[in-house]
């Protein structure tokens, strides 16, 4: 019988990309099939690595604070992001998010795949990139 379940998150995990993210639904937490769900907090200067999610697709709610996101094969591409902003980003896109602000930014993060360390591919050759 398949169950409903409710957590609340108060663990936190480190992702491949460099931050830590609080335990949400997924496979492992909830057995869920085919969503991974996580909240994020990313200090005043932090930075993911550069990286991609080779086979799934991931949609962001930012919840607090300022952002830039780097995307693009050669991470060309610049979006700033702020409280409020829905983002989407498709499987195999490369991409390094940054905060550069003094505030911490909050976001819910939902992923395609169920895991909680998805299927991420770091891209280190991209890194000198983004200052």
């Amino acid at each position: 019988m398949t169950e409903c379940r409710k957590l609340r998150p108060h663990t936190a995990h480190d992702g491949k990309q460099g931050f830590a993210y609080l335990q949400g639904i997924s496979r492992e937490s909830a057995g869920s099939a085919g969503i991974c769900m996580h909240l994020l907090t990313v200090p005043p200067g932090g930075r993911a690595r550069a990286h991609k999610h080779a086979s799934h697709e991931t949609a962001i709610y930012q919840l607090s604070g300022r952002a830039v996101m780097y995307w693009g094969d050669r991470l060309q591409h610049r979006m700033d992001t702020e409280a409020g902003d829905l983002i989407y980003i498709p499987a195999d896109v490369p991409h390094l998010p940054v905060n550069p602000g003094p505030d911490p930014v909050t976001a819910v993060i939902a992923r395609t795949d169920p895991n909680e360390q998805e299927s991420v591919v770091l891209l280190p050759e991209l890194e000198h990139l983004v200052p």
